[in-house]
């Protein structure tokens, strides 16, 4: 009955009932022959009992409780009010004490939704962090180990120092891409990099990326290949070498998971104002619980052989960052063992 009421509403109902009780008491005492009082002097003082509640509730309301509802305003809101509000600036004809409730409702939910972003954001945090100083540990201690052994002494055998110069070499390129891939990551999700958006044949554009890959190809014996009805040329706008470098990675990713003597096919769909582009090969698959996390930084489905053929375990969430940067999507379907399907869209030209 009182939820929701206005100051003067709550006032005057208080003072309703203390007059009213007044009331009954001076009634019951004419009753009882205790207090000789007059039909208007009950009436008189009904009236003025209920003047005086009505203007105490009334200041105690104004001068108490809205006191301490700015200061919650001042919370909700961050920010201090002017030097002149007064509580008696407050529009008492209003429903404050709703508007407070729920004002504080969806101050606290937020308050909620950024404790939970946080907490999100300091995990992946702390596994990124974990995770970097993983991928730079490995090659660190390769290239400390070369050294530290050629300067006792292997530096002057013949047998040995060259073949650990090349090895020490190698490992200083792998730190060297991996900071190269961090820098490109950081530049994505920045905004700082800008797209040279152009029209161009992505088939021609695949052909090309066939060439650059066909020898890695033949080394596992995988066959390149377009999917059949794939063979027609569409024009996309997009910027051209971001695309190649998605197009590299996900050829170079399904031959290096592909099997032996297996294919990776290309195939091309006519999605009115898009083209769906897809890359898929027959090799080892992902297991379902790996395909939420396969375009998270360093994360690696097969941990030992991704290292082996030295994958620095960001060029997938490279592959992501750019096609979201072009304001398109990219997605993986796969089973275990019976190959991978990776489709992201361009904007038709």
């Amino acid at each position: 009955m009182l939820k929701n009421q206005t100051p003067q509403q709550l006032s005057f109902f208080i003072a309703g009932i203390s007059a009213g009780a007044i009331a009954f008491l001076l009634l019951l005492l004419k009753a009882t022959s205790l207090l000789m009082v007059t039909w208007p002097e009950v009436l008189g003082l009904f009236l003025l009992a209920f003047g005086v509640a009505f203007l105490t509730n009334y200041y105690l309301v104004r001068y108490f409780i809205f006191r301490r509802i700015k200061l919650i305003y001042k919370i909700i809101h961050r920010q201090k009010l002017p030097a002149e509000f007064k509580a008696s600036n407050l529009d008492m004809t209003k429903s404050v004490l709703e508007d407070v409730e729920k004002e504080v409702g969806e101050w606290a939910d937020k308050q909620d939704d950024e404790l939970v972003e946080l907490e999100r954001l300091a995990t992946y945090r702390r596994r990124f962090i974990g995770d970097v100083s993983h991928e730079l540990k490995t090659p660190i201690f390769n290239i400390q180990g070369f050294i530290h052994t050629l300067l006792d002494g292997a530096l002057h055998d013949p047998n040995v120092n060259l073949l650990y110069l090349q090895r020490a070499a190698k490992n200083i390129e792998r730190l060297q891409t991996i900071v190269e891939d961090l820098e490109t990551i950081n530049k994505l999700e920045a905004g700082q990099m800008i797209l040279d958006l152009q029209e161009f044949d992505i088939h021609n554009l695949t052909d090309e990326v066939f060439a650059d890959l066909e020898i890695r190809a033949s080394d596992r014996n995988i066959r390149l290949t377009y999917k059949e009805g794939a063979n027609q040329n569409f024009r996309v706008r997009a910027d051209k070498e971001s695309i190649r470098q998605v197009l590299m990675n996900l050829v170079h990713n399904s031959i290096k998971y592909g099997k032996e003597g297996g294919l990776t096919k290309i195939s091309f769909y006519d999605m009115e104002t898009y083209v769906l582009v897809e890359v898929s090969d027959n090799g080892i698959g992902i297991m379902p619980e790996h395909l939420s996390h396969v375009f998270d930084r360093f994360y690696r489905v097969d941990k030992h052989r991704s290292r082996d053929a030295g994958g620095t375990g960001l060029g997938l969430s490279i592959v992501k960052h750019i096609v979201e940067a072009h304001k398109q999507t990219i997605n993986v379907r796969s089973s275990d063992g019976q190959g991978s399907t990776f489709g992201f869209t361009l904007e038709k030209a």
